[in-house]
């Protein structure tokens, strides 16, 4: 039964405490665009995307002043276009992302994600082209995403990958230096990236995911920052958690209820929800706000990770009572520039790149949208990469580095991106080199985990 009580406190989640939905995202195959002329195949995914996705933000902003549940971005995911390049003769990968671009604009969503590819356990045919033209398709694009897997469980760590990936995301920060770096902000390498991510950068298309599907991403930092301060003076930790947990559930409930309207309404699968806490440069709606107000004096001092570790459970625990299907990243960000108080705690010196690399090990995703000096070598970037993706190895979890070298700054300087992509101080960074472990090349071996079987 309804109860007034739940329904006045979401009411006031949404008005007060900045509770959204973050996005609606409409995973699209893209497997049967595939063609041996490059220029058929771009018009076949211009058409398939514009067909499919045609009606998918006012479907979305129709439910949102319906239910008047905030619905902040609509997006899509597609296929690794990697998949496509492999038929394909002599492609030009940066038209695929030019053609990805017209047709997220002619439907009007956010991003698009899918400029990817899966190398996790070697290159196929189309990876190696792909993963080159990234720094162009992303300087000459406004709404494509791209995103790498370098690694799993299952598989080790592809270390010839690794080091490309270092001298990329350089390559990338480069090329939009005249942009804020934003293309390095646009661009993110994985271990054991899920299929089903509607969250950007790291949004694609699985090829085990069905032809068309909607996933939607919640939001709620603010509102369960706002419970805490509310109800958690003198609780014992288990009794912060119940509490989190409580919030986490009415949250994810809202999410399950925006994703099976918006997948009525079009006609097209509800996927899953991803229960992530997704912070924002808004004052309030911050992850490390909850850990403050779990007890910590600025997020980055000692019982951080513990702290971090309880909160992702609990949300976790919460969010899967809520929905039946589950998945993407589901826990909580640690963004630096998209959170007000990771931003301010990096800012006094107190949140630094080795205590955000430990955090990594216990929460959603990894170092994410972390400003490191623009003079930064492509090994120490490598080496970044290779140490996340370690973490996701060993611990069956998903990893991901979205590193932006500022190119022309040095510490202490500010990278404004501006929107939710917010703004970051850039950090120090370990400038002491790996160079001769990355150009090492070949397989980091699969963990005992992966024995399983």
């Amino acid at each position: 039964m309804l109860n007034t009580n739940d329904i006045l406190e979401s009411i006031r989640m949404i008005s007060d405490e900045n509770l959204d939905v973050r996005t609606v995202t409409m995973g699209i195959s893209l497997l049967d665009c595939a063609d041996p002329d490059p220029k058929k195949a771009c018009e076949k995914i211009y058409n398939k995307i514009t067909t499919k996705a045609k009606d998918l933000v006012s479907t979305a902003e129709k439910i949102s002043a319906t239910y008047g549940i905030p619905i902040v971005n609509k997006r899509i995911s597609v296929t690794p276009i990697a998949m496509l390049l492999g038929c394909a003769e002599n492609p030009d990968p940066v038209e695929y992302a030019i053609a990805l671009d017209r047709a997220a604009k002619a439907v009007g969503v956010n991003f698009i994600g899918g400029f990817s590819a899966l190398v996790h356990k070697g290159f196929s045919a189309g990876d190696r082209a792909l993963i080159e033209a990234i720094p162009e398709a992303l300087a000459k694009t406004d709404f494509v995403c791209s995103s790498i897997n370098i690694g799993s469980t299952k598989s080790g760590i592809n270390m010839d990958a690794v080091k490309l990936m270092g001298e990329i995301v350089r390559k990338t920060a480069e090329a939009t230096a005249d942009n804020q770096c934003m293309g390095a902000a646009k661009l993110v390498v994985f271990c054991n990236a899920p299929e089903d991510n509607p969250f950007m950068a790291g949004a694609f298309h699985g090829p085990g995911e069905p032809d068309c599907v909607i996933h939607v991403g919640v939001s709620g930092p603010g509102a369960v920052r706002a419970a805490l301060a509310k109800n958690a003076k003198g609780l014992a930790t288990d009794e912060v958690a119940e509490l989190i947990k409580r919030t986490a559930f009415k949250i994810t409930r809202m999410g399950q209820l925006v994703g099976n309207l918006v997948s009525k309404e079009l006609g097209i699968p509800f996927g899953i929800v991803d229960l992530s806490l997704a912070p924002t440069p808004a004052i309030g709606d911050s992850v490390a706000n909850i850990l403050e107000e779990i007890g910590l004096d600025t997020c980055g001092g000692c019982g951080t990770t513990a702290a971090l570790a309880m909160l992702n459970d609990a949300v976790k625990k919460g969010g899967v009572m809520a929905s039946n299907h589950v998945g993407g990243l589901s826990g909580a960000f640690i963004p630096v520039s998209e959170d007000d108080g990771m931003i301010k705690a990096a800012e006094c010196g107190c949140l630094t790149l080795e205590k955000l690399e430990a955090m990594t090990a216990v929460c959603s995703v990894g170092i994410d949208m972390v400003v490191v000096p623009g003079d930064t070598p492509a090994a120490v970037i490598s080496g970044l990469i290779a140490d996340e993706a370690a973490i996701g190895m060993v611990n069956s979890k998903t990893t991901a580095v979205r590193v932006i070298p500022a190119i022309g700054k040095t510490v202490g300087d500010t990278l404004d991106f501006g929107g939710l992509l917010g703004y970051g101080p850039v950090m120090p960074i370990n400038m002491t080199s790996p160079q001769v472990f990355i150009d090492r090349g070949g397989r980091i071996p699969a963990p005992m985990q992966a024995l399983k079987n």
